[in-house]
């Protein structure tokens, strides 16, 4: 059977068939809670609204690119999505062998592999590189795009997107494993800090800031992390799923004024 393909459960239900890993470094820990695996699909209303961003701040990029890549790939969302809207393969790199096992990518190349390793097969060779909600995640976030650089072809081009707002930080965030939020301004720093400069960028997810706010009130005390993580990324329903995903299609891309989440395109200084 092809790997990635899917099977039939005794249910019924079409589950991803367990993927190939190439462990090219041992699997690791990562701050990242196991409870996006159960919540985030295809379907919902962020995965997807995330994806048609990407398609209309910068989706032309993937027509240039010859190799792509993306750096902390989990459970293959957004490789699937490119397989399957543009018919090109991208390769997955993440330590969270959880993730990697229910990978849900057909034919991309998936990899348990640690970027501070550098290996010589990847020095400069990704023309376009995604980082999607992982450097949040990351504490020495400095040392780690360096070695994400290492990665980048010369001329090539890294596609980033955070949690924005600042002010947002709440209980949620630190139950999925986030060290900070970001800002425009924060998100230029860091690009300046680190040899970087931004080409082009937007918010997103202005209609669920006011929901945010009250999330982050109403998880306020909260002690238990698990639950804390659910109730604040979980739907509960395909029709409030579905309310969801029409409201954030509202929203005109790209915008400067505020969002949940941030997206940017980097490139190389000069």
């Amino acid at each position: 059977m092809e790997q990635g393909a899917e099977v039939s459960t005794a249910g019924g239900a079409l589950q991803p068939s367990p993927r190939k890993i190439e462990y090219l470094s041992s699997p690791a820990e990562v701050s990242m809670t196991d409870g996006y695996f159960e919540l985030a699909s295809l379907g919902h209303f962020w995965v997807r609204r995330r994806f048609e961003v990407f398609r209309k701040l910068a989706g032309e990029l993937l027509m240039d690119a010859r190799e792509l890549a993306e750096v902390g790939c989990g459970h293959g969302l957004l490789q699937r999505q490119i397989e399957e809207a543009y018919g090109r393969g991208i390769t997955g790199f993440d330590l969270n062998e959880t993730g990697l096992r229910h990978n849900l990518s057909k034919f991309s190349r998936v990899c348990c592999y640690d970027i501070h390793a550098r290996a010589t097969e990847f020095r400069e060779r990704f023309d376009l590189l995604f980082l999607w909600d992982v450097i949040e995640h990351i504490r020495a976030e400095d040392e780690f795009l360096q070695a994400v650089m290492y990665h980048l072809a010369h001329k090539g081009t890294l596609v980033v997107n955070v949690p924005a707002g600042e002010w947002a930080f709440s209980g949620y965030d630190r139950a999925a494993g986030h060290v900070r939020r970001y800002s425009a301004r924060t998100l230029h720093e860091t690009a300046r800090r680190n040899g970087l400069e931004v080409s082009c960028w937007t918010y997103w997810g202005l209609p669920f800031v006011p929901l945010v706010a009250l999330r982050k009130l109403w998880l306020m005390g909260n002690k238990d992390l698990k639950a804390s993580y659910s109730s604040g990324f979980a739907v509960g329903s395909k029709p409030v799923n579905t309310a969801l995903r029409l409201v954030s299609e509202l929203e005109v891309i790209p915008q400067k004024l505020a969002g949940t989440s941030l997206m940017a395109v980097l490139g190389r200084k000069g």
